[in-house]
């Protein structure tokens, strides 16, 4: 090791003492596996006028021991055009080499460098199983992945960094595996959703500025220069994106949420898909798809400010610059019009309430399975706890406030979405305010909360429950158990049951013997009960007592 971290300060630490060529540093000259590499290059600035987020070409091409090349694009990291970096993934063990070509204006410049990679623990990319296309796997030690995500829209909206890292944290304690987090926004304040205790504050602001802006603090007319990007916006998300890879959360990256209010577009329709546009996803590609922990949402609702044809157009175009493979979707509503389309990795719905549960989930399955292409099916969002704006359906609507969007209702509805062999992500009450009234969470607005905010545990149990089963091997089987509950089986081998109703009763094949827990999903409190054997009760299994409240049974085939 002591050889080659000599060879890479001769290759990297040289610095010409004549024109522009740039110094060049590798942050490391030895990583693991699915770590980040990042090469920087310092350079004086361009001349008077010109703009270093376009008149500055930097590309690299990454060789694996095994000769695979990786085309990398780099970026400016600076409003100056003093600093601009490559990242870089590496997915194999073993010596890396790389070419940089940099190009500003009439000059060019080639820099070369190598650097060791070694196995690490590191779970690797989220990817579809392709064993199991409707479930996800890690790349690299091959785990499963129970999607279990929450919505955290303006995380970005808090001025205090350390409110940033503090809440990813609790999320992480609280089994969040995955979060939505918004690149580009803009709001006066959460009352625009009925959630009026959301507020600017000194300490958050529902502005986002991820371009350079005239009048960054105004709300319709920022008059963002759409060829130039603020660089600290961008750096407090890297920061964001380090400190949830470290807890292990994947960051659905969102670019626009609710484009279609105030300065939020500034493209509009008649400017969409344009070279500017492709230029804010490109930089995005480029800064963050060497990290692991991330996702690409085309936009969120694009269907009230966008086309069918312009999500396909910038779908297609991001999967281009994402040298990875990430995963990749669009966050739209009822209908998904994407189903065939090459650039889609899962299926994203807006559903909301009962209008979004076990029918429509496993109707939306069935529509996917009839295209002969098998994805994951997400519920991206059915009603957030203690939302109660004038839309929704069915019979937790704003009608029935209190209740209708308790945390324990909208976990009985995930477990509905879960038990029909998807996923959902939930959002925690904004109720509480920030900057008015009692200045902590923020929930679904923000990502920030509290000991007070116990929603998330009855998710955590959810989690826990599916995560001692093999679920991803197991299909709906309601038809095995009694009218009213809910299954998922690998039938022969094991059981998942989720009760709606007074009497629990699951039919088994002959001679089959099983272990049998009863978990209660509100408290996570576990029972271990007597054995199942088929032959004792006509090829069945049956609790005994009459159930009060919904439960959860785990079987498991005894050898």
């Amino acid at each position: 090791m002591r050889k080659w971290n000599i060879m890479c300060w001769m290759l990297l630490a040289v610095h010409a003492s004549h024109g522009q060529r740039p110094f060049m540093h590798l942050k490391h000259a030895s990583l693991g596996t699915y770590d980040v590499q990042e090469i920087t290059l310092s350079m004086p600035p361009g001349p008077p006028g010109s703009n270093p987020f376009k008149d500055t070409k930097v590309v690299a091409t990454f060789t694996n021991p095994r000769q695979q090349e990786t085309s990398v694009e780099g970026f400016c990291d600076d409003p100056e055009g003093r600093t601009y970096k490559l990242r870089f993934m590496p997915r194999m063990a073993g010596p890396h080499s790389f070419s940089i070509s940099l190009t500003r204006g009439k000059m060019h410049q080639n820099r070369n460098g190598r650097f060791m990679v070694s196995l690490s623990k590191h779970r690797g990319m989220l990817q579809v199983d392709p064993a199991h296309p409707t479930h996800f796997v890690f790349s690299q030690d091959g785990s499963h992945f129970f999607w279990n995500s929450t919505t955290t829209y303006w995380m970005l909206g808090w001025k205090d960094e350390a409110v940033i890292m503090n809440s990813i944290d609790r999320l992480s304690r609280l089994g969040i595996n995955r979060i939505r987090v918004a690149i580009n926004g803009r709001a006066y304040g959460g009352d625009r959703w009925s959630e009026p205790n959301v507020v600017e504050s000194p300490e958050f602001t529902f502005k986002l500025n991820p371009w350079q802006a005239k009048y960054p603090g105004e709300l319709d007319t920022p008059h963002f220069d759409v060829s130039r990007f603020n660089i600290a916006h961008w750096q407090k998300m890297d920061k964001l994106i380090s400190r949830a890879r470290e807890k292990g959360i994947i960051v659905s990256f969102i670019f626009y949420v609710d484009g279609l209010d105030h300065g939020t577009d500034p493209f509009k329709k008649e400017n969409m898909g344009n070279a500017y546009e492709q230029m804010y996803y490109a930089y995005a590609a480029a800064r963050y798809a060497a990290f692991d922990n991330i996702m690409w949402d085309i936009a969120n609702e694009y269907h009230l400010f966008r086309t069918p044809e312009w999500a396909d157009q910038m779908g297609r175009f991001l999967k281009s610059k994402d040298p990875y493979g990430h995963l990749i979707s669009v966050h739209g509503n009822a209908d998904f019009p994407f189903r065939k389309s090459p650039w889609v990795d899962l299926i994203m719905y807006q559903s909301w309430d009962e209008c979004g549960g076990y029918p429509f989930i496993t109707e939306a399955r069935k529509i996917q399975a009839a295209t002969g292409r098998i994805l994951p099916t997400i519920n991206e969002e059915y009603g957030y706890e203690g939302h109660y704006p004038p839309w929704g359906c069915g019979g937790t609507t704003a009608k029935q406030r209190p209740d209708g969007r308790s945390g324990l209702n909208r976990s009985q509805l995930a477990w509905e979405i879960c038990m029909a062999g998807a996923y959902q992500t939930t959002g925690e009450t904004a109720e509480y305010g920030t900057g008015a009234g009692e200045n902590t969470g923020g929930g679904w607005i923000n990502g920030r909360g509290n000991d007070q905010m116990t929603m998330l545990h009855y998710y955590r149990i959810m989690k826990d429950c599916f995560e001692q089963t093999r679920y991803w091997e197991m299909e709906p089987s309601n038809q095995l158990v009694s009218f009213g509950n809910l299954c998922l089986a690998n039938p022969g081998k094991e059981y998942l049951i989720y009760t709606r109703a007074q009497h629990c009763r699951l039919q088994l094949g002959p001679n089959e013997k099983y272990e049998v827990w009863m978990i209660d999903p509100q408290t996570g409190e576990e029972t271990r009960l007597p054995d199942a054997d088929s032959n004792k009760d006509m090829n069945a299994w049956q609790y005994p007592k009459n159930l009060t409240k919904n439960m959860v049974f785990i079987l498991k085939r005894i050898p």
